[in-house]
């Protein structure tokens, strides 16, 4: 089966800006882009095949008729693991939350949201909110946003690009303004709004906040930063784990030249050009790379080249 392009979907957020249009590529009817969902089977905005033999066809539809070319042990009815997007915040987002597999299945219908943030692109001073600066009770949680002081219990970091966060369910977080970054999450869009900085929402209302919710599922004890893999240098490029979990693995590919290699898989890969430009061949399919180009891989065994100057983001699941 060859690999090929998908069309993303677009959110207009009231925190997004118009650096995924100017320096990404991405096409919206709306003024401001603030993500571009670039791999996505969810409800809530699903990726379009843009090119070979399928193109048009919804990637949902894709999976459900060939569960092989998203793993040798997915089947038709299964979710697909992962959502792979960009996010442009010209504002800040909202302080919020994320749950669990067993608690967001239990009052959502949804799946639970485990996340990493690459930071591809920062400006001077930007920083995100990650988790608590000292532990707290829940009961100390619930009064700091009953008496508006929660921005003075979080950690706040600062980011340059190239820094890598996971957000593990129940993690206290926010990107901060001025940060161009891709993220790699399960596929779900279970959000609890904590903290919105009073401001209206696209109908002139503040936006709804999730409290209750939000109390029931932050873990209160400081968040700890984690080390990103070695790099692995090669004539070509280079490539560096990024994080894994039982969810996904993310590794940043380098090239500068020629990077080949062989890949056998029992499961699907996807590759996001997050800088530079290039070329890939992969199992006979001849790609333009720029920043912003997503490509699926669907399970197999494959031979690929990209060549050119760029980064690209591999994630990839065990299915």
């Amino acid at each position: 089966m060859k690999p090929f392009l998908l069309r993303p979907v677009t959110k207009d957020y009231i925190w997004g800006g118009t650096r995924l249009r100017e320096e990404f590529g991405k096409e919206s009817d709306s003024e401001r882009i603030a993500e571009s969902w670039e791999l996505s089977c969810h409800p809530d905005g699903e990726c379009i095949i843009a090119s070979g033999e399928y193109s048009g066809m919804k990637l949902s539809e894709f999976v459900r008729r060939y569960p092989a070319a998203v793993g040798k042990n997915f089947r038709s009815e299964d979710r697909f693991p992962v959502l792979v997007k960009l996010i442009d915040a010209k504002s800040d987002l909202s302080i919020q939350v994320h749950p669990d597999d067993k608690y967001a299945m239990a009052h959502e219908g949804d799946s639970g949201k485990t996340e990493m943030w690459y930071i591809i692109e920062a400006e001077e001073g930007a920083g995100i909110v990650y988790g608590f600066r000292e532990k707290l009770t829940s009961g100390q949680f619930r009064q700091a946003i009953d008496e508006n002081s929660l921005m003075d219990k979080v950690k706040r970091l600062p980011v340059k690009a190239g820094d890598v966060f996971f957000i593990k369910p129940g993690t206290l977080h926010a990107i901060g303004k001025g940060i161009v970054l891709a993220e790699i999450q399960q596929s779900s869009n279970v959000t609890y709004r904590v903290y919105d900085y009073g401001r209206p929402g696209a109908d002139g209302k503040p936006r709804e906040l999730h409290i209750d919710k939000a109390v029931e599922v932050t873990d209160t004890t400081p968040s700890q930063l984690f080390e990103k893999g070695n790099i692995i240098r090669k004539p070509g490029g280079s490539i560096q784990l990024l994080f894994s979990c039982e969810y996904f693995s993310a590794a940043l590919i380098n090239v500068s030249g020629e990077w080949s290699f062989s890949q056998e898989k029992d499961s699907f890969f996807h590759l996001l050009a997050v800088s530079g430009e290039g070329t890939a061949d992969i199992g006979g399919e001849h790609f333009i790379i720029k920043k912003g180009t997503g490509i699926f891989v669907p399970a197999g065994e494959y031979e690929c080249s990209i060549k050119g100057n760029c980064s690209l983001i591999m994630t990839d699941c065990i299915i």
